[in-house]
């Protein structure tokens, strides 16, 4: 067993690990984005308020989730005649306060707003409308979204989604989709994200377009 290693040229952690540090600061954070180089695969959080960075390097699966996830909202988008921009990998920055980065995010009401951006900034742009994360690795908390201000989280943990949304102080949970009301989104995306596993991500996403216009 391979055990996590942090020094001062590179940061090392086996699929599936989680590192935690605790009493850390904002430059720590910043020191540690900075080091982490071509690992572009790990994800690095910072909570100003516990004064924690969480280091986890994600496991396949996690990947194809994402993947599988993201290409259902796009189905879904396409269906309902909007358009999106979409992200990942991102980094999402307050300074000082928070810093995270999702499985996957969509701009759709903002879209126009941050056409043409290599570069997410978000002292001058607006944060994404929907963020997406799985839970294959660690858990999510909802609440590390909060400084940032994203309306829409959903966490995919075990086969569940869930939804949460923002009322400008804090999360809460929600059965329906504020981006797709008319769609049973809780109930639909697992079934077909599980579908992919089962018969392939393209079959399952053909399947999932054929239900949308049937």
């Amino acid at each position: 067993m391979t055990l996590p290693t942090i020094t001062q040229d590179r940061i090392d952690l086996s699929p599936g690990d989680e590192l935690i540090l605790r009493f850390r600061t904002w430059q720590d954070y910043e020191n540690l984005l900075d080091r982490r180089q071509d690992k572009a695969g790990l994800r690095i959080r910072y909570n100003s308020v516990t004064q924690e960075i969480r280091i986890m390097s994600p496991l396949p699966g996690h990947g194809k989730d994402a993947d599988m996830l993201a290409d259902l909202v796009k189905a879904v988008l396409r269906h309902q005649g909007q358009d999106w921009e979409a992200f990942t990998p991102i980094t999402l920055r307050r300074v000082n306060r928070q810093g995270v980065e999702p499985d996957y995010c969509f701009y759709i009401k903002n879209r126009e707003r941050i056409l043409g951006k290599e570069r997410i900034d978000l002292e001058n742009d607006p944060p994404p409308d929907l963020v997406i994360e799985i839970d294959l690795t660690s858990t999510t908390k909802v609440e590390d979204y909060q400084a940032i201000g994203i309306a829409e989280v959903w966490i995919y943990r075990r086969d569940r989604l869930l939804i949460y949304c923002f009322d400008g102080k804090q999360y809460q949970e929600c059965q329906t989709s504020p981006h797709f009301p008319e769609r049973d989104i809780k109930t639909l995306l697992p079934q077909y994200a599980n579908r992919g596993w089962q018969v392939g991500s393209s079959v399952a996403l053909r399947e999932f377009e054929q239900f949308l216009s049937g």
